[in-house]
């Protein structure tokens, strides 16, 4: 990975007792870790939660559709039924319960020992289900209660079945190969058998790939924490302690995409989150157990952190206890914590992205999209390039368009540093084509059915076999200067004179805009003129500007590959618009 100036970082880091005025909730956090929940109640936390979906699950069972959620509804159960403190200790209601669950699975079991869970008959879904299902039938083995023998012998009867299913199935994606190795390493815990290993060892036989920058193939905030749990649980279950290295990494990275209220920066992944929100509430565990195995206080200090984050009841609060009962170490008080950065500067080399943060205020910068640009689960496509925030005060994303034939949001060929200056750059060429060689052409017109050079649609044209003309071009060039929280973009776009440009900025729902005027639509959409303009969330501000408008397009601004098939990137917010003319310079603060 590589490492910003060392002298930079001594500038910018903080002391202990500077974060007072940067990131109170850490400085709390650290002055009174002795009332720390997880190190005094985290136990009585979790039991009152799960006790709580205990109440709702007697409700509501039998389970209606048929889902991953029913492995960690048994594994619920089984949690309090074991749990000596719990209003539901050896309550003969939830042996019931439990009975009922394990005949569900077994019902919806196909010939094969797979399960249907979106996909058909699928190992993966299978394996997702066994983890919550094998941890749950190891606490409960362990309890050695002649009431719960047949529900152990029919847990025994659907999880034996699905190993044979996990040792011969395939996957879909990355993660698939570690989720069904973790899902054998539990079974084999269980009911050792060689076969499993076995198959283990031929899935990691493949080696697990993590880049410089510390992301998985997927490089997901969402499904590297699939993967981390994964090998996690198989360098647990199987002695495999080298398996740890690539999770501490990734979890190293995971903290400077945080966010200082606990989202993740997504826009670089290649999976479906480079769209949708995450938070780092659902790493608990991993950075629990691993702060405790490693004594590492900046793990520490970020479980610390995730307790207090919005969402820690209902992501790991209400389901966790049964993680805690059959991992003991988990158990244990988090060490002592240190401080983690709060105040950096740190280029993702690999993934063309950049994270700041100052205290409380952070700014993301991305030039990392896949060439060619495919619109693919897979790919990293999105035209987010900056985002901003203050506080609770968020700008989720800036985009550019242009008119330039239809080709849509603007999308980085990487991202540079250049002194003190970030910059983003891409050249689009578009030609018109020349009748084909003599010597390629047929009397039946039947050409390939090949994209254009520009990619933007394909045809039976054998396109990339014509000579080309009249070429058509458009430079992009956008800088970025960040001093302390105030971010300057300097826009650039030259080439063909005369072509619209659109500058979109989408600010969280919900907020108070001054100084833009009202677009004639109920769609919450602004221009922003002249001057500059203010953007408040519950007493947090963004002031940006100076604004511009020639022209009023703020439709079908995706481009062709969306348009075509009436397809839409725009997501909730409100909207702000900017827009001119080729050539086309402005400069645009947010501070």
């Amino acid at each position: 990975m590589r490492k910003i100036n060392r002298h930079s970082f001594l500038k910018h880091s903080l002391s202990i007792g500077a974060l007072a005025a940067i990131s109170p909730l850490l400085n709390n956090l650290l002055a009174n870790e002795t009332n720390s929940p997880a190190k005094d109640d985290i136990l009585q936390r979790l039991l009152k939660a799960n006790d709580a979906q205990v109440a709702k699950l007697l409700q509501s069972l039998p389970a209606g559709s048929f889902a991953r959620k029913i492995g960690y509804d048994f594994a619920v159960l089984a949690a309090s039924y074991c749990s000596g403190n719990s209003a539901y200790y050896q309550d003969p209601v939830l042996v019931s319960a439990m009975e009922k669950i394990a005949g569900v699975l077994i019902s919806n079991q196909s010939a094969d020992g797979t399960v249907s869970i979106g996909n058909l008959e699928s190992p993966p879904d299978t394996a997702f289900i066994l983890e919550p299902l094998c941890a749950a039938t190891y606490i409960l083995t362990e309890k050695k209660s002649a009431a719960l023998s047949s529900i152990i012998d029919k847990l025994k009867t659907f999880i034996v079945k699905s190993g044979a299913a996990l040792t011969t199935g395939g996957v879909h994606t990355p993660n698939h190969r570690w989720v069904i190795c973790a899902a054998l390493s539990r079974i084999n815990k269980l009911y050792p058998d060689k076969k499993y290993i076995a198959r283990i060892e031929d899935w990691m036989g493949e080696g697990v790939f993590i880049d410089s920058d510390g992301h998985y193939p997927e490089r997901s905030r969402l499904y590297a924490g699939v993967e981390n749990e994964a090998f996690l649980t198989m360098g647990r279950q199987l002695n495999k302690p080298e398996l740890f290295n690539a999770v501490r990494k990734n979890l190293n990275t995971t903290y400077y995409y945080m966010e200082p209220n606990g989202d993740l920066v997504t826009t670089d992944s290649r999976r479906q989150d480079q769209y949708i929100g995450k938070t780092i509430v659902s790493y608990y565990l991993l950075y629990r157990y691993l702060a405790i195995r490693d004594n590492d206080g900046k793990f520490s200090a970020i479980a610390k952190l995730i307790e207090n984050y919005k969402g820690f009841e209902e992501e790991i609060l209400n389901d966790s206890l049964f993680h805690f009962l059959e991992n003991p170490l988990l158990q244990k008080e988090l060490p002592a914590a240190t401080t983690p950065p709060v105040n950096f500067e740190k280029l993702f080399v690999a993934s063309n992205l950049l994270r700041i943060r100052r205290g409380d205020t952070a700014t993301t910068l991305f030039g990392g999209v896949d060439w060619p640009l495919t619109i693919a689960s897979g790919r990293s496509n999105s035209p987010n390039f900056f985002s901003f925030r203050k506080g609770k005060a968020i700008l989720k994303y800036l985009r550019l368009s242009s008119g330039f034939f239809s080709m849509g949001y603007f999308y980085s060929n990487g991202l540079k540093k250049d002194g003190d200056k970030y910059v983003l750059y891409k050249k689009s060429e578009v030609p018109y084509y020349q009748p084909l060689p003599k010597n390629l052409r047929n009397a039946k017109g039947d050409y390939t059915l090949s994209p254009s050079i520009d990619n933007r649609f394909w045809n039976k044209m054998s396109f990339e076999k014509r000579p080309v003309s009249n070429i058509k071009k458009l430079e992009t060039t956008i800088t970025l200067v960040e001093d302390n929280g105030r971010n300057e973009l300097n826009f650039l776009v030259t080439g063909m004179d005369g072509i619209a440009i659109t500058i979109e900025l989408c600010f969280k729902e919900g907020g108070v805009l001054a100084g833009v005027t009202d677009v004639n639509d109920p769609n919450d959409n602004h221009f922003l003129e002249k001057g500059n303009a203010r953007y408040e969330y519950k007493g947090d501000v963004i002031d940006f500007g100076p604004g511009t408008v020639s022209g009023k397009n703020i439709t079908r601004l995706e481009g062709e590959r969306y348009s075509t098939h009436f397809g839409s990137l725009r997501t909730e917010g409100m909207h702000v618009y900017l827009t001119g003319v080729t050539p086309f310079q402005h400069k645009l603060s947010f501070y």
